[in-house]
């Protein structure tokens, strides 16, 4: 600095205040000198609080050297502000920039304080020293209000173009490209000269999803998504809905609104009301972070979480979770796929419908566990009965998603899921299932299924950003009840998926499925489905 700017802070307190308050101001804008910077320093300048005491200061001490200078300032001259956490920081440096925009703070303060009649209190030797200071820093103000209209050009352009002041649109679209393999189909019986041969193409098709997120508050969401996509699901080709993919949609690329809720917060609870399209794993934790997104996740629909969050899908519902803080969180829900349908059997309480709850506990970031229950009933309308979110063995007359063929069915569903992340790079997962289900038409009859699944995720595997992933387990199995047939032996489903992230909105998952024993039968021959997911968000 020059000596002028030395002589000014022994001549005028007033200088010293508009230093100290550009230090405050500035903090967002040491490392930048660009228009992001100005607006960050403006920013931050308003946030500043006006203070009466040099005591309100929470890290300025009696003992402080600068004490009383600092008392004289805002008893005098009222030009000092600090950070809204009651803090000064007194011992930052300043820049030029940052000392322009004190002195011109402070030049606003000289001239509030000679309309106000007090012009007394500001000597002629402050205020010639100020202009010979405004003359020297003629072209560094020049320049900050150069900066500043530049923003507030461009402030005014976004906020004239900007496509909502309450709502943001983002976006998801992927290609897949798909081909099954295998000698044969699957088959319901035990005789495997009873299967067709598998014959397949390689296919290619999209899914687009654009989400409308609208805030009323700054806490709450109204969530419309409109969707469209033309992925046929492959189990008509292989016999078997345990090759399904997790992102198979068929609109025949007809633009639909898929869903439409509104969440807010009730004291700790956090409450979400679905008129359309609700889910389980959307609303609650499925505990599987790194596959359960059907865009980035698994590439299989088994694969990407426990079937018994699949209960109640496409419907309406309310869904509440409960966080007192600490390690527990509490989640209940109630769901009805039929809810708008008033006919017989069907609306929001007479037809099929899910009761839901489910305790989470998180004693460390390491650790993370959920106990599930859902009391379920189903019948006939809509899509029928189905205890597996089609990922189990599916053939009739009698399979783990209808052991009881169509006939209306209610069930006790309790599963324990668990996630596991020793490192920030190294996450297990899995869940393990059991389904109680009894037949509400007909003959008394009842059943009981089983499943289970292990996964692993590597981050940064091969390069930072990209995530290797295993996941194995058994698909929905029939293995018991009465009067019924249960399902003979084993399928396991193995799947391999590398994710790389080409750009932070660009990803590429390649991947194979593999199902041993199809259809818990060792008669059906081995299905491989080999997969390549493109995705594009915005």
């Amino acid at each position: 600095m020059t000596k002028l700017f030395w002589n000014a802070l022994k001549v005028s307190p007033a200088i010293v205040a508009a230093t100290f308050v550009a230090a405050n101001g500035a903090y967002a804008a040491e490392a930048n000198e660009n228009v992001t910077s100005v607006a960050q320093l403006t920013q931050a300048s308003q946030e500043m609080g006006q203070v009466t005491s040099v005591s309100q200061f929470s890290d300025v001490q009696p003992t402080d050297w600068a004490f009383q200078a600092l008392q004289s300032l805002v008893e005098r001259y009222g030009c000092i502000a600090g950070y809204p956490n009651l803090t000064y920081r007194g011992n930052r440096a300043l820049t030029r920039y940052e000392f322009a925009a004190g002195l011109n703070a402070c030049l606003d303060r000289v001239n509030e304080l000679i309309a106000t009649a007090t012009a007394d209190l500001v000597t002629k030797e402050d205020l010639a020293t100020l202009q010979r200071l405004q003359e020297e820093f003629s072209a560094e103000l020049a320049t900050l209000r150069g900066r500043v209209d530049a923003l507030e050009a461009r402030t005014a352009e976004l906020e004239a173009n900007q496509f909502s002041t309450t709502t943001k649109l983002s976006g998801e679209a992927i290609f897949g490209l798909s081909q099954v393999f295998g000698d044969t189909r699957a088959d319901g019986d035990n005789d495997s000269t009873n299967n067709g041969d598998l014959e397949s193409n390689t296919t290619f098709s999209n899914r687009v999803r654009l989400t409308l997120n609208t805030s009323f508050t700054g806490t709450d969401r109204l969530q419309t998504r409109l969707n469209a996509g033309n992925f046929i699901p492959n189990n008509g080709t292989t016999g078997t809905r345990m090759t399904r993919l997790g992102f198979d949609e068929e609109t025949d690329n007809q633009v639909v609104i898929d869903k439409v809720n509104y969440a807010f917060n009730l004291g700790p609870a956090r409450v979400k009301i679905d008129a359309v399209g609700a889910e389980l794993n959307d609303n609650v934790n499925v505990f599987h972070p790194d596959f359960s997104s059907s865009g980035s996740g698994a590439l299989s629909r088994y694969g990407r979480f426990s079937p018994i969050y699949r209960f109640g899908a496409d419907g309406a519902g309310l869904t509440v979770e409960f966080n007192p803080g600490g390690p527990l969180t509490l989640s209940a829900a109630y769901l009805a796929p039929n809810a708008n349908d008033p006919s017989a059997r069907n609306g929001l309480f007479d037809g099929s419908n899910a009761i839901f709850g489910q305790v989470a506990f998180k004693p460390n970031d390491a650790l993370n566990i959920g106990f599930t229950y859902v009391r379920a009933y189903q019948n006939s309308a809509g899509n029928g009965v189905n205890l597996t979110g089609s990922t189990g063995s599916s053939i009739a007359p009698n399979s783990a998603r209808r052991p009881f063929g169509n006939d209306a069915t209610s069930s006790n569903n309790y599963g324990i899921q668990a996630t596991f992340q020793p490192s920030s790079k190294l996450t297990f997962g899995g869940w393990v299932g059991y389904t109680d289900a009894k037949a509400e038409a007909g003959a008394d009859r009842d059943a009981d299924i089983w499943y289970w699944a292990a996964s692993l995720a590597v981050k940064d595997f091969g390069r930072e950003g990209n995530t290797f992933g295993l996941i194995f387990g058994q698909p929905p199995k029939l293995t018991g009840g009465s009067g019924i047939t249960r399902d003979p032996n084993t399928s396991y489903h193995l799947e391999g998926l590398y994710k790389i992230s080409l750009t932070e909105n660009i990803q590429v998952t390649p991947g194979l499925l593999v199902i041993f024993n199809p259809e818990h039968r060792d008669s059906n021959d081995t299905i491989y489905v080999g997969t390549l997911r493109t995705t594009f968000r915005f």
